[in-house]
């Protein structure tokens, strides 16, 4: 467990040459970090930015789509969001995902347990350095404390949603000296450890950082904001949530789809952001956005890969009634028309009735602008439409006008488009959830309200080559108050669907709501008439949480005993 460490131990002489006296023997070695180059200021904060570099999800020695910070195959492709997409021979570790036929030998469930907990390493190792540190104020103590408790919470966090059962590790339990220190049971229930791993660095972090994508005193409160909806603490939760929205000096940008492009990195609504780069020196654009690297169109501005295509469940959720509101109960009854068979020069008439204008910046399909890249053609793009569908994934996707500038030279899928991991939107819908269940159904109403009216801004449509609407969009406030909670709640979440879809929240949202088996049953029933190969899939209750990696409770073993404890029904 937990073997990926940075090595920082000076090598030690031969014990016969000690007793020489000859000082052309004391030799540094070399190509590796002694342990008094760490110990100062630029040391300490040189572990700090290890520690942030696995937001990403990329470093940990696993396959950078096993951990991608955007969690698209455990939080979209094992939901209703969609299919695993390119063809049924491709990744099929990712295709048993999907299907819910769950084995704790999967090595996706590996790649992202190393990632996570390397992560949570790495924010100890800060910790353990900054206690060897005598070149630093307080204050700046404080603030590395804060920040390095903040990334530590925020791995531990992505280990409590996807595993449940899972061990908590702070600068006290490991001993570089004892190999087997951070063997330690998963019996506990770690949610006070990653609150109060948030609440320091929420109390100690600053409104502000000077650096975009370091840590602050909102993303603190917005997290742990978060970590209470996971518990049902609304109360908690709404009390946060209040004072970002009061304090925090956020706002929605006026563009939905400027939360998705690389010339709006980092904006006005952003609370934290994973950063990427390319053309920066780094060798292969490693720095680039790699989790997202299978997830683009099979043809056209790319060659590569053809995953994560969009499920006709989630184009349909898009759809929109006469007042331009959501089918909460009746939108998957008929599909929004699609391109399924059709070639791309053969004739085909897109949907006509009235969608919600955000679909078309979250989903790419047939005769809509795919960005600034043409429009999108349809069967061309797609590798295998009769098994994975006619849609492509849209919101990570660089620009044409990016390429070059924004994207890694031999590689575009490689660019610099950040992933938004909290953003004020958030914020807006979290407090919603909290209204409805211990505050004014009213308040909740307006929330919402405020996300449909940004997507309502006909500035932010997409727009067909003659400036005319590309699609029938049609979208509305709530104008009737909401009378039941059951009402209310169905909206908010619906709400929560649509404006967050393809970014890896569905699956842990429905666990959260306790309403995973039966959304994800009932989309089953009916997708199995499109795709066949879900028709050996069934959600059953233990699935809401992933096996406990295999390797990983065989590494835990100590005196011949796992210390770790598999999660029931694997």
């Amino acid at each position: 467990m937990m073997n990926t460490r940075k090595t920082i131990y000076a090598l030690l002489l031969l014990a016969f040459f000690t007793a020489c006296s000859n000082s052309f023997l004391d030799l540094k070695p070399k190509g590796v970090l002694l342990p008094e180059q760490l110990n100062t200021r630029n040391g300490v904060n040189a572990l700090l930015i290890s520690a942030y570099s696995l937001l990403d999800g990329v470093g940990a020695g696993n396959t950078t789509y096993h951990s991608s910070a955007d969690n698209w195959v455990y939080g979209s492709v094992a939901a209703d969001d969609a299919y695993k997409g390119t063809t049924s021979g491709d990744q099929p570790a990712i295709s048993l995902i999907e299907t819910y036929q769950i084995l704790s030998d999967n090595d996706y469930f590996r790649g992202k347990w190393r990632a996570v907990y390397d992560g949570v390493a790495r924010s100890n190792d800060v910790l353990q350095t900054l206690a060897r540190t005598e070149d630093l104020t307080d204050d700046e103590r404080k603030a590395i404390t804060a920040e390095a408790r903040f990334l530590r919470g925020h791995y531990h966090f992505e280990a409590k949603k996807m595993w449940n059962h899972v061990p908590y590790i702070d600068e006290n339990t490991y001993n570089p000296e004892d190999a087997e220190s951070t063997k330690v049971s998963n019996e506990a229930d770690i949610w006070p450890n990653i609150e109060a791993d948030l609440q320091y660095a929420y109390e100690n972090l600053p409104h502000r950082q000077s650096q975009p994508g370091r840590a602050s005193k909102w993303a603190a409160a917005a997290l742990l904001a978060k970590a209470y909806l996971f518990q049902q603490k609304y109360a908690e939760a709404k009390a946060l949530l209040d004072l970002i929205m009061a304090q925090g000096g956020y706002t929605l940008v006026a563009r939905y789809a400027d939360n998705f492009r690389l010339a709006t990195n980092n904006n006005a609504e952003s609370i934290l952001e994973v950063q990427h780069s390319v053309n920066d020196g780094a060798p292969g654009g490693e720095n680039g956005n790699q989790g997202a690297t299978l997830n683009y169109p099979y043809g056209g501005p790319t060659t590569c890969c053809g995953f994560f295509q969009p499920s006709q469940n989630l184009v349909n959720a898009f759809k929109t009634d006469a007042t331009g509101l959501p089918m909460l109960n009746t939108f998957n009854d008929t599909d929004v028309t699609n391109d399924q068979g059709i070639e791309s020069n053969a004739p085909f008439t897109p949907y006509a009735g009235a969608l919600d204008p955000r679909l078309d910046w979250t989903v790419g399909r047939r005769g809509i602008p795919y960005l600034d890249h043409g429009l999108h053609p349809g069967k061309a793009w797609i590798r295998d439409q009769a098994y994975a569908g006619p849609y492509s994934p849209k919101k990570h996707m660089f620009y044409k006008a990016d390429i070059g500038s924004g994207t890694f030279a031999n590689n575009p899928r490689q660019n610099a488009n950040n992933y938004r991991m909290i953003r004020y939107s958030h914020v807006i819908l979290w407090l919603a959830e909290c209204e409805v269940e211990t505050g004014s159904l009213e308040r909740a109403r307006e929330l919402v309200n405020m996300i449909r009216e940004r997507a309502a801004n006909p500035e932010g449509f997409v727009k067909m080559p003659d400036g005319s609407n590309a699609a029938n969009y049609q979208i509305g406030l709530y104008t009737t108050p909401w009378a039941d909670k059951e009402t209310a709640r169905r909206a908010v979440r619906f709400e929560e669907r649509l404006e967050f879809a393809m970014e890896g929240h569905r699956f842990f949202d429905l666990v959260r709501w306790g309403i995973a088996p039966e959304v994800l049953n009932d989309y089953l029933a009916k997708e199995k008439l499109k795709r066949t190969y879900l028709n050996v899939a069934t959600f059953r209750d233990h699935n809401i949480y992933y096996p406990i990696p295999l390797q990983e409770i065989v590494n835990s073993s100590k005196n011949g005993e796992p210390t770790l404890t598999q999660n029931e029904g694997y």
